[in-house]
């Protein structure tokens, strides 16, 4: 709630006047009559109130929120993870959070510290050699790490599986429509790339796999290292960073650029950001490498330093040639992911995992006994996967929220039309058994309520479910 609003009325209609229009309603006229709702007076009083009055009026409005809390499965690149309490803690230090980056190292060391930090703990999970201090989110990670190839290898051609996460795409697709003479064409991570190629191989930049892809599925990574080795292409692998808690890094399988998002560390779902994108890259990439750069020295008393490195290639130094005119640090929300690693630690991030995916494939396993209801893809998952239904998946997700509070998933039909029957299903430490339970009740009820001839079915057993806490 505002609880003060600093100018006077004079001075808001002096603003009005400035920019030409007499009241404040003038500002609103282009929205059609039909979108417009007047306020009701049973909800929100047109006479005047006091601030206590409003703020008790308001909280009794809230006060008439479903009560019932819903159980959800929604992921496709935002998940409900398990925040300690000290992340919040932490990060809401007054010498945190108002900080920006730190051009003044004399002053910024604990932030620059910080992220320093975050920039090796991101480093050994990817097994890269440096990662940048963080950029918007995974979409403009995903293109920086694409024109940073192309910058390279001073290519124009680039190759993404058509299976990334939409959003990204999207933005990716943005970029390339903006800067021009850019090739930019989709693959199918089911079939060998060499047999979609529409170029001679030594004539693309960049080939950008998604691990688990946006359905969730996992591809095995070497045929792409041999080809991107062989005609000098650099291998680009988009990760999901809480999987790296048990998938080998991308470096493994000949990644040179690795990207992601840091959401899942600390960060709350905050109805879709901000969020924090990362990208690290081997030795010899450094100076290509998007966003700010912190490095660790000595200052002339031996001390150990921090201070921003490689500068010259910024934007705030050399505009013309910088490496990218998009470097925003996400400095709260690399300091909440910052602090989420260092009280997880390595065996905590492969523990969350590790039960995330273990109820996942519970729940996978007693879905697909229903009638008509299938695995999307034959690939392996780990706590995200997709289902082909009998029934919309809209409907699905419709039927779930309104008669059983639950969030079902997400209708992959929004963005791929002829996938208007899968629906999309994570799975996270949030999601305890008895939730699971709940789960399969309601979509077996939804399902018997759709379609005909589902009698017979049953209810999938639930020991697989209950059998002790990390089920």
């Amino acid at each position: 709630m505002t609880n003060f609003i600093p100018h006077t009325p004079e001075e808001r209609q002096l603003m009005l006047q400035k920019i030409g229009v007499s009241k404040t309603d003038d500002l609103f006229e282009a929205i059609p009559a039909q979108l417009k709702k007047p306020i009701q007076v049973n909800t929100l009083p047109l006479e005047g109130m006091t601030e206590l009055e409003l703020q008790q009026h308001l909280i009794l409005l809230a006060g008439k929120n479903a009560g019932t809390p819903f159980d959800a499965f929604l992921g496709g690149g935002a998940y409900a993870r398990f925040i300690p309490p000290a992340v919040n803690t932490i990060a809401s230090r007054s010498e945190f959070y108002t900080a920006y980056t730190p051009y003044q190292p004399e002053i910024s060391q604990g932030t620059l510290q910080m992220i320093y930090e975050f920039q090796t703990m991101i480093a050994e999970l990817t097994g890269m050699d440096v990662a940048n201090a963080s950029v918007y989110d995974g979409a403009s990670a995903l293109s920086e790490s694409a024109f940073m190839a192309l910058r390279a290898t001073r290519r124009k051609v680039i190759y993404l599986s058509k299976t990334t996460n939409p959003h990204h795409q999207q933005v990716l697709e943005t970029y390339v429509e903006a800067l021009g003479g850019i090739t930019l064409r989709f693959f199918d991570p089911n079939q060998p790339l060499e047999s979609q190629l529409e170029e001679d191989p030594k004539s693309i930049g960049a080939v950008i796999v998604q691990q688990p892809d946006y359905l969730g599925s996992l591809y095995d990574l070497l045929p792409y290292q041999s080809l991107c080795d062989a005609a000098g292409i650099i291998f680009i692998v988009g990760v999901d960073p809480m999987t790296l808690g048990i998938l080998e890094p991308p470096s493994r399988f000949g990644a040179q650029i690795v990207y992601g998002d840091i959401q899942q560390f600390g960060n709350s779902l905050n109805f879709g950001g901000p969020y924090g994108g990362f990208v690290a890259t081997t030795e010899k990439w450094l100076r290509q490498l998007p966003g700010r750069v912190v490095g660790r020295t000595r200052d002339k008393s031996g001390k150990t330093a921090y201070t921003l490195t490689l500068q010259t290639r910024e934007q705030h130094i050399r505009r013309e040639k910088a490496t990218s005119n998009i470097c925003t640090n996400q400095s709260l929300n690399v300091l909440k992911a910052t602090v989420y690693m260092s009280l997880v630690g390595p065996q905590g991030l492969q523990q969350i995992a590790g039960v995330s995916a273990e109820r996942a494939h519970a729940l996978a396993e007693a879905l697909i006994k229903l009638p008509g209801v299938s695995l999307r893809t034959p690939q392996p998952f780990l706590y995200e996967f997709a289902l082909t239904l009998p029934i919309p998946a809209k409907m699905m997700i419709q039927q779930m929220a309104e008669s059983h509070h639950i969030l079902a998933g997400i209708d992959v039909g929004r963005y791929w039309p002829d996938e208007s029957q899968t629906l999309l299903i994570a799975v996270t430490e949030m999601n305890s058994p008895e939730s699971l339970e709940r789960y399969i009740d309601a979509f077996k009820r939804v399902l018997d309520q759709k379609t005909s001839g589902s009698a017979g079915a049953g209810q999938a057993p639930m020991a697989c479910l209950v059998n002790g806490r990390d089920s």
